[in-house]
């Protein structure tokens, strides 16, 4: 479950809480993530089953993503199978959760 972005989607405190349909989970994620990055979520935010279905929940942030966007565009698997790889769009992303570098660092060296 990597996303275009390399964050792991069965990581990732929206989806868990999603999956488990977990209301009270919801409410705490939304909280904490409000004050960590300073967003203004509900806990009817908090839903997501991956940023890669083409039809179904994704996180409001997930739906906006560049990076997400860029993929769809290049359909590519994510962002490790780029030509491009990395580009300006991940480093923000980067510095948020460096697991995300490793993971998609990771698939680069199956690739070769």
């Amino acid at each position: 479950m990597i996303a275009y972005c390399g964050l792991n989607c069965a990581e990732c405190a929206v989806y868990l809480a999603t999956q488990k349909n977990d209301d009270d989970e919801r409410k705490q994620v939304a909280e904490k993530w409000s004050k960590e990055f300073n967003w203004n979520l509900m806990p009817s935010d908090i839903n997501c089953e991956g940023c890669k279905v083409e039809e179904g929940r994704i996180f409001g942030f997930c739906k906006k993503c560049e990076v997400r966007t860029c993929a769809n565009k290049k359909e590519i698997d994510n962002c490790a199978f780029c030509a491009e790889y990395a580009c300006e769009k991940l480093q923000g992303i980067f510095s948020l959760d460096p697991a995300i570098k490793t993971n998609l660092d990771r698939l680069r060296k199956t690739l070769i």
